[in-house]
């Protein structure tokens, strides 16, 4: 083999990015496994590359003892690595250990005692000849695979763009990425979508395989991360930095929900992300497919961050219990199917956005479950909690405290409740479903902001009261009142 031979394959090795010396321990590789086959070849022997660019076989004989020792090593460590296979596989290796295939180990053995011969066959240019075109091919072939693996393994959860090759068979669609084809498998699709033969789409690069024919890129449509990268190829802000998101729920083909953080004084981060008459937003909602995107500001508070990922249904209260992880939201008789979604769509997206768990109940069943936890359904009706038993004009409960020895607070509005549940019921008041006095006539103004604030009312100025008197007497009194000029208090008369 020439030296201009050497030149062109340390030249593909730059080419190709294949480290340097690759395909020259290649083709030693596979010369000497060319010899072997040759008859009356030595037991024992390597190929070398000399000065002059010439392949050079010799044969190589060592002390006897040493040389079964060495055997007995390299025997022990094939079978050792064919039961480290068996292990991991779970397959049965029926593989037959030869001694001639056996790499012995031949730093153990003193340079004095190696004898080297030249023993390379006439012909042995034309083997090394067509042994050096298979050997380049195939090792090119692997460094290009090699390389393409390293490329894309950097790359995983990032989104590409790609032509659809093969969309014949719905289960697995062909991705042209350019130097390697993905693969949308049917697992990773979104349902409702279709994609036609030569289309353009966008995808991420959710995992990434390495096989006997190259890598294989495993691409999905249904990642979170899908909406996130489109935010940023659309949104500047998000790009630069000064806006951020911070979580993602998403439905594949349904509904996702995003939270966004500014981190930059007067960047509105909805707006952004909207973008101007919602341009921004449409472009990510068009590569999507039509897919619903709620956008919502983040909030450290976890109440409002919960009540916010509701939209956009209207809460009115949130209770958080900070230990369980859990909230429980009350909204409007009108809002709790909006609350949920369909199918508890909206809910279920609220939950994996905040990580929270919600219960969702409107007014009138907190009311009741509020009521009866009171009472504890005890059918006595005996109130345990402590709170004021009364409702107020607009149906909420009284949030007072209830008198030691009382159902009701130190209103006297509510202590007249007091004297009429003692008299069954008499005097304006009914007894409702779960115990709670109810006022049958609308409440003063004046009482139901005392009950709200605690302060006492404004005590209204007492009206003289007169004690039935006969008939005649009144019309005398009249008679009488006549006679004198009437006072600045008293109405004036009337011209009839």
């Amino acid at each position: 083999m020439s030296q201009e031979i050497i030149e062109g394959i340390q030249a593909i090795e730059r080419e190709k990015g294949i480290e340097e010396g690759v395909l020259i321990d290649a083709l030693e590789d596979a010369l000497l496994a060319a010899y072997k086959k040759t008859p009356d070849a030595s037991r024992h022997a390597e190929v070398k590359l000399d000065d002059e660019g010439e392949f050079r076989v010799y044969g190589i004989e060592i002390p006897e003892d040493i040389e079964v020792r060495l055997v007995e090593e390299a025997r022990e460590t094939r079978i050792a690595e064919l039961e480290r296979i068996e292990e991991e596989t779970g397959e049965r290796q029926h593989t037959l250990v030869s001694d001639e295939d056996l790499d012995l180990d031949w730093s153990q053995v003193p340079p004095g005692q190696i004898v080297r011969t030249d023993v390379t066959p006439d012909d042995f240019g034309r083997i090394a000849a067509q042994t050096a075109k298979q050997v380049i091919q195939q090792r090119i072939r692997e460094a290009e695979r090699a390389i393409m693996y390293e490329e894309y393994v950097d790359r995983q959860g990032e989104v590409v763009t790609g032509i659809v090759q093969q969309a014949g068979d719905r289960n697995n669609v062909l991705v042209d990425l350019g130097r390697v084809e993905a693969l949308l498998p049917r697992s990773e699709q979104v349902d409702g979508e279709r994609y036609e033969q030569g289309s353009r789409i966008k995808a991420v690069i959710a995992e990434v395989r390495s096989g006997t024919k190259g890598p294989q890129v495993i691409l999905s449509r249904r990642d979170p991360e899908l909406i996130r990268a489109l935010f940023e190829l659309e949104v500047p802000e998000i790009a630069d930095g000064l806006v951020e998101i911070r979580g993602v729920a998403r439905e594949p083909g349904y509904r996702s929900k995003i939270a966004v953080e500014s981190h930059m004084q007067g960047v509105d981060p909805v707006g952004a992300c909207v973008g101007p008459r919602g341009s921004r937003v449409r472009m990510v909602v068009s590569e999507l497919r039509g897919e619903k995107i709620d956008i919502i500001p983040w909030n450290t508070e976890p109440a409002r961050f919960v009540a916010k990922a509701l939209s956009p249904a209207r809460v009115r209260e949130v209770y958080i219990d900070d230990e369980t992880k859990e909230a429980t939201v009350i909204v409007p008789d009108d809002q709790l199917a909006l609350a949920i979604g369909k199918e508890g769509l909206n809910a279920r997206l609220a939950t994996r956005l905040c990580g929270w768990k919600i219960d969702i109940q409107s007014e009138s069943e907190f009311a009741q479950a509020e009521a009866e936890a009171a009472f504890a359904g005890d059918a006595s009706n005996e109130e345990y909690s402590g709170r004021c038993a009364a409702i107020l004009s607009n149906g909420k409960r009284c949030p007072n405290a209830a008198v030691p020895g009382s159902a009701y607070c130190g209103v006297p509005a509510h202590q007249e409740l007091a004297g009429a549940a003692d008299g069954n019921g008499a005097g304006g008041a009914v007894v409702g479903e779960a115990g709670v006095q109810e006022v049958t006539e609308p409440e003063p103004e004046t009482v139901a902001e005392a009950a709200l604030t605690g302060e006492p009312p404004a005590e209204e100025p007492e009206l003289p009261t007169a004690e039935a008197e006969p008939v005649g007497a009144v019309v005398e009194a009249e008679g009488e009142a006549s006679d004198e000029a009437p006072s600045e208090s008293d109405p004036a008369p009337d011209e009839d």
